[in-house]
């Protein structure tokens, strides 16, 4: 295959910027022809829409769209849409367990990532992405969702092995989030039949719904009439689609005659419902506001303006709340606005804060005294234009990409148009009018106000008293208007002196062109036409926080935090976030044991502010001020203290302290450790490690014109000033390694933590040591049985037993140095959750699947399905940036790298295709005995997160809920370790903002 981008990529495409304005007339109705598809319906009612896209190359995305949802269950039913959606995966009239998802696999077609399904309450989506160079390909493809559309079979047998997997997803709902949104619905949605009609059901339902329900439901509105479908990808042209649709679909007869699809109202409500909920697991406190209104149609110019105004206003709001929750003792950490169809008739205007503990009061005033403001006094002149600036930067990222119409009935303009559109109209859009959408978040407009706390302090009366202050306050016009602040033309004042090329090397075998700048920074770009809107980079330098003594550690880890916080391309967040308004351009830090890197993200257009923010990244002095420290630490303080309320962060310390010999590196932060903190010497250690470009090699990748890119190069990049004297210059080979240590001995260990509803998770880890000899062909055996591992768990847990929803195989192969020399440590885990009462017979029946492989061997139908996998992973990643950018950087940092990335490159891929073609059963069998401990029950740890009960009940519940299992062989076993170990561990886990969305229960 050629890896080099075609000449014509330089030839560039119609520009935005070239575009044509249009006349306006807004009374015009916009066509309901969907633009640049073949569109049209069966004699049988079924809707179609293919439309030709080029990339990716030999790729289709199809999906089967059903107007059926939640919504229409009886309440014996509810669940079953959902259900129905498992069991079409599950088995049909011409393939049966699971033979689709086989199929579909041994085809390239991964599950779960290229074939999958969701469900909300309005509709039903099936979603394949096949390869389609082989012509058989795509029929087959679309043969399987027409078995979707009227074949799917629900027998006695079908249904009990699918309802252990509902049960799981249905279990892993049950979380904080799950349970804090599905409180949030009920409050939007009481008085409408939705209330009670989330898509995953009721328990009892999942356990005993009958065949003839779920076939009842079925056959009820899996009507052709009610459904769609999209066929889009590098078809050769759409007629010879549309022919293999008409093949597959035209025969189709539904069973009953097509009911309309009833149209289910929600009531509107001048009081504001408010409610406090409390949550012991939540990750911090928050405020949700949401405001309801009917969804308002898409039809004319004027109803697209009025969608132009209502985007620019949540542009102009959610920059006014990211500056105030950057001022001096913020009301809330984060703040936004935004907007969904959340049902069919009901569109929900929604801000959300996440805000300290007993925060919650200031939060909902300051949340609603913004808009009350906006109200008042409006967003000024240059609000407005910085969000028309913001708004004409996205539409042109999407018309350069420009290669809803059945669910929702809206019109499909095409993107050209609508840039067109957007381009003419944005300019004419004013302050006043943008100002104006505030109106949507008055309280009376069918508003609901929900706090969320770990602990109770806000009661119902005091969000009412702090509504009814903030609306006394707008009615008197005692709110003053907003203060600007001072916002710089210019990213660098002064530009830098540009460096030059002291040497530079082309590799043709990847297409990239390496120079070594005269201040020492090694810079390598590919040239692509992947995806016109794209350029990524990554730079990075060898020494990072394995350098460190344990005293410095937590301080130096803090870092990038607190850098952060007070602004480290010199200017504070706040500033530079309007800075950079209507541009595309987005750059990150990151601190990591063996190095510290940067990496970004831009338009080509937008290419020279993205090499401005890098150069004053190492420009930049970074100096913490009082406010700055206080604010980090209060976020830091209050982010820990919510973690170690999570039961998911109890398990994962706890497999870290375990796995990892409880080394300082892996130990969470506590409370005890961030007063330790030195926020000097963390803003010192950031400020070295971004300060010698020397130390650094940049690896840039996506639509770059070299005429353009390579002066912007050596002025920012080459323009960066090389100290004096060299900072943090490590050689690879020297580094230090990470003090961890795997368990030499079998540990299986349950940690019990509190919890409101049972959840379970299990984390089976073996120790992994790959010898340098043959490294590189070891790396890629890895990556190979890692899949293999990973669907033959899925197929005996899941597919056989039915008792997980879904099982990932993790690698982690960082537990050396970077070193070219030496073998390379770490391991390979098994992770699923499941219910708690079985947790342990599970983790038996995987070491025993994994102990066959060893013993045995897979099939060689097994091995067939991995290649394939790969193979098509590995097409695709030929069209993607990140792909590129990805494999650039380990064939820099491979340990074969001697100054030549495209022979490093070569080797890699050479030593791919050799894997491949070695990898048979046998092949595989002994690579399994080599890398994984033989017997894999030899040595291994698992980790078992379960709900903290007492003794007497949980023994009751194992007598009570295994009595007729087929796990109760192994559950007796387990009887006395589950009532000895019962442990509480606290630790840390990522501080999540809450966001309200319409839950969509997918299959993967």
């Amino acid at each position: 295959m050629d890896l080099l981008p075609p000449a014509e990529m330089i030839v560039k495409k119609h520009r935005f910027r070239s575009l044509k304005m249009v006349e306006l007339n807004y009374e015009h109705v916009l066509s309901d022809v969907p633009y640049g598809a073949e569109y049209g319906k069966l004699d049988n009612g079924l809707t179609y829409y293919v439309r030709l896209n080029s990339k990716p190359k030999m790729r289709a995305a199809l999906a089967l769209a059903l107007k059926v949802g939640s919504v229409l269950e009886e309440e014996n039913e509810r669940g079953v849409a959902h259900i129905v959606e498992h069991l079409a995966f599950s088995a049909t009239k011409k393939y049966t367990n699971h033979d689709i998802v086989k199929f579909l696999e041994s085809i390239g077609a991964e599950f779960g990532a290229c074939q999958n399904a969701v469900t909300s309450a309005d509709e039903t989506v099936y979603e394949l992405f096949v390869p389609v160079d082989k012509p058989e390909l795509l029929s087959q493809a679309i043969s399987v969702l027409a078995e979707f559309s009227s074949e799917v079979r629900a027998s006695a047998e079908d249904l009990e092995k699918e309802r252990g997997a509902v049960m799981e997803e249905y279990r892993a709902n049950r979380n904080a989030n799950g349970r804090m949104q599905d409180a949030h619905w009920l409050l939007m949605m009481e008085g409408s039949k939705y209330a009670d009609r989330l898509p995953i059901g009721l328990e009892k339902v999942i356990r005993t719904v009958s065949p003839e329900t779920v076939k009842q439901f079925y056959t009820k509105w899996y009507h052709l009439k009610n459904m769609a479908v999209i066929a889009i990808g590098d078809f050769s042209d759409t007629k010879s689609v549309v022919e293999l649709i008409k093949t597959h679909f035209g025969g189709k007869a539904s069973k009953t005659d097509a009911l309309d699809i009833p149209r289910f109202l929600v009531p509107s409500h001048e009081e504001p419902r408010v409610s406090c909920f409390v949550e012991s697991e939540a990750a911090g406190s928050a405020v949700m506001i949401s405001c309801k209104s009917q969804v308002d149609e898409l039809r004319t110019v004027q109803d697209y303006r009025n969608l132009l105004v209502e985007a620019m206003f949540y542009h102009a709001m959610n920059q006014r709340f990211f500056k105030i929750s950057r001022k001096k003792d913020p009301p809330y950490f984060s703040c936004s606005v935004a907007a969904d169809v959340v049902v069919q008739p009901v569109k929900a205007y929604i801000m959300t804060s996440s805000c300290k503990e007993k925060g919650i009061l200031s939060a909902l005033e300051s949340m609603l005294m913004e808009i009350a403001r906006v109200r008042l006094h409006g967003f000024s002149e240059r609000e407005a234009s910085v969000a028309r600036a913001s708004m004409m930067s996205e539409i042109e990222s999407a018309y350069l990409e420009r290669d809803q119409h059945f669910l929702r009935d809206e019109p499909v303009v095409g993107i050209e148009y609508e840039a067109q559109l957007q381009k003419t109209i944005l300019p004419h859009i004013s302050a006043s009018e943008i100002s104006k959408y505030s109106e949507v978040f008055r309280t009376t407009n069918s508003c609901v106000i929900k706090a969320i706390e770990p602990r109770a302090v806000a009661t119902v009366d005091d969000l009412k008293i702090a509504v009814l202050k903030i609306n006394s306050l707008e009615e008197e016009g005692n709110i003053s208007p907003w203060d600007e602040d001072h916002i710089p033309e210019e990213i660098v004042a002064s530009k830098p002196k540009p460096g030059s090329v002291v040497e530079e090397s082309e590799y043709s075998n990847i297409g990239a062109t390496e120079v070594i700048l005269s201040n020492g920074m090694r810079v390598c770009y590919k040239c692509t036409d992947f995806l016109e809107d794209q350029v990524l980079f990554t730079g990075y330098a060898y020494g990072g926080l394995s350098e460190l003594p344990e005293s410095e550690y937590i301080s130096c880890s803090m870092g990038s935090t607190i850098a952060g916080e007070i602004g480290v391309f010199g200017y504070r967040p706040s500033v530079m976030l309007e800075m950079l308004a209507g541009k595309r351009a987005e750059i990150g830090t990151k601190l990591g044991a063996y190095m510290r890197t940067f990496y970004g993200d831009c338009s080509p257009t937008d290419l020279e502010t993205a090499l401005q923010l890098v150069y004053q990244l190492f420009a930049t002095h970074v100096v913490p001020g009082e406010e700055d420290i206080k604010i980090v630490m209060q976020m830091s303080e209050e982010s820990i203290n919510a973690q170690e309320r999570d039961p998911y962060t109890v398990f994962a310390n706890r497999v870290r302290e375990l796995n990892y010999g409880n080394s300082y590196f892996f130990r969470p932060t506590r409370i005890s450790d961030l007063r330790k903190v030195d926020p000097f010497k963390a803003c010192e250690y950031y400020n070295k490690c971004f300060k010698d470009p020397s130390t650094f090699t940049v690896v840039i990748v996506g639509n770059i014109d070299p005429t353009i890119a390579r002066p912007l190069i050596l002025q920012y990049l080459g323009g960066i000033p090389r100290p004096s004297e060299p900072i943090l210059k490590y050689n690879r080979d020297d580094l230090k390694g990470l003090p961890f240590t795997f368990p030499t001995k079998i540990i299986r260990e349950v940690v019990r933590s509190p919890m409101v509803e049972a959840q379970c998770s299990v984390q089976l880890c073996f120790p992994v040591e790959l010898k340098n000899e043959k490294m590189m062909e070891d790396v890629h055996f890895v990556g190979f049985l890692s899949k293999l591992l990973e669907a033959k768990i899925i197929q005996v847990l899941r597919f056989k037993h039915g008792q997980i929803y879904s099982a990932g195989i993790s690698v982690f192969l960082g537990g050396n140095k970077p070193s070219r020399v030496g073998n390379a440590r770490g391991d390979i885990s098994v992770n699923f959750s499941c219910d708690p009462d079985v947790a342990l017979a599970l983790v038996d029946l995987a070491l025993d699947e994994i102990l066959r492989l060893q013993v045995e061997g897979p099939l060689d139908a097994d091995i067939s399905t991995v290649l394939e996998i790969d193979q098509r992973a590995h097409e695709n990643g030929l069209q993607e940036n990140y792909w590129w950018l990805d494999r650039i950087l380990h064939s820099y940092q491979s340990r074969i790298y001697s100054g030549d990335v495209g022979a490093s490159f070569a080797v890699q891929d050479d030593s791919r295709s050799d894997v491949r073609k070695i990898l048979t059963p046998a092949t595989a069998q002994l690579a399994l005995q080599k890398i994984i401990p033989f017997p894999c029950k030899r040595q291994y740890t698992v980790v078992v997160l379960m709900p903290q009960s007492s003794r007497l009940n949980l023994l009751k519940s194992i007598v009570t809920d295994t009595k007729s299992s087929i796990f109760t062989p192994f559950i007796n076993n387990y009887n006395k370790l589950f009532i000895l170990r019962l442990q509480i561990q606290v630790g840390l886990a990522g501080l999540t903002v809450l966001a309200f969305c319409l839950w969509r229960y997918s299959r993967s």
